[in-house]
């Protein structure tokens, strides 16, 4: 029987749970009990016998088991079945089981009967994602080769990253850039090779120091005034507006992003207010932020 034909006759729960092995394999290195257990509520034992049947039904050599983690590890020869390999279903997935990753913020997954826009995605290899992740995971510094408008060949940096995000249609990962003595987004696209890690993050670098990943910030957006009252009327049904106005709260470094997301350019007003529709009413409270995040 073709994989396809074995696919057909599995039970969606059972196809989510071999995806899960496959993505988490793929981008973490390894894929235990405890990821699916996280993930689906199920008990160790179950979560081992999903694991064992992966191998027996889908892909026998995608897997090779590590008795040191009690799990298994992706083989040299590693294949995904199931899954495109994109680093976006790693990152979707961390978004719709958040508790499956601490150093991540991103967006949930589509659910059935829909259908959403879906533009090219921006290539990470899963070495990388997998050394950022660690490094998050255990405090650590890299040493990475990264590329930037100023560097397009690539420069060396010293970063301690903290979280994997997902903003303004594109990943990045959040850290402390030693460089700039300061914490800073960097594309994950935009790491020319596999970084490495070295000792502890220094004082100062972990996540409790970003202030602008630390602070959170509220903001304010209503229908742009010159809206006729029946037009904006419409524009805050849209948004789901309480008393004319959308509170979105927020982290100050994602500020920004949230905007863009929006439509939204707190510094220049459309000369067409149909086109402008939404403005933000407490400028002055996110002036501190709009910039906060530069990208590396």
């Amino acid at each position: 029987m073709s994989i396809k034909e074995r696919l057909e006759t599995l039970p969606w729960d059972t196809l989510a749970r071999y995806r899960l092995i496959e993505i988490i394999a793929l981008w973490e290195g390894r894929v235990t009990s405890r990821h699916l257990g996280n993930a689906f509520g199920i008990a160790r034992q179950q979560a081992s016998r999903v694991m064992k049947t992966y191998r027996e039904t889908i892909a026998e050599h995608n897997l090779e088991y590590d008795p040191v983690i009690k799990g298994y590890r992706p083989s040299a020869n590693f294949h995904p079945q199931l899954t495109r390999g994109e680093v976006d279903e790693y990152l979707q997935l961390l978004g719709n089981h958040d508790n499956l990753n601490p150093h991540f913020t991103g967006l949930g997954l589509g659910q059935a009967n829909t259908e959403a826009l879906r533009l090219p995605s921006r290539s990470a290899s899963p070495p990388v994602v997998r050394t950022l992740i660690e490094a998050a995971s255990q405090g650590a510094r890299l040493e990475v080769t990264y590329a930037s408008l100023n560097s397009p060949q690539g420069e060396e940096r010293i970063l301690c990253p903290h979280t994997l995000v997902y903003a303004a249609g594109r990943w990045h990962v959040r850290a402390f850039c030693e460089k700039h003595r300061a914490f800073r987004d960097f594309v994950l696209s935009r790491f020319r090779a596999v970084p490495e890690l070295f000792g502890e993050t220094l004082d100062g670098g972990q996540r409790k120091f970003d202030n602008g990943w630390e602070t959170r910030v509220t903001l304010r957006l209503g229908a742009d005034p010159r809206l006729s009252p029946d037009e904006r009327g419409l524009i805050e049904q849209d948004h789901g507006m309480v008393d004319g106005e959308l509170h979105l709260p927020t982290r100050g470094a994602l500020v920004q992003y949230v905007l863009r997301e929006l439509g939204i350019n707190p510094d220049y007003l459309d000369e067409s207010p149909r086109a402008q529709q939404l403005i933000v009413l407490n400028h002055d409270e996110i002036t501190d932020w709009l910039f906060v995040s530069s990208s590396a």
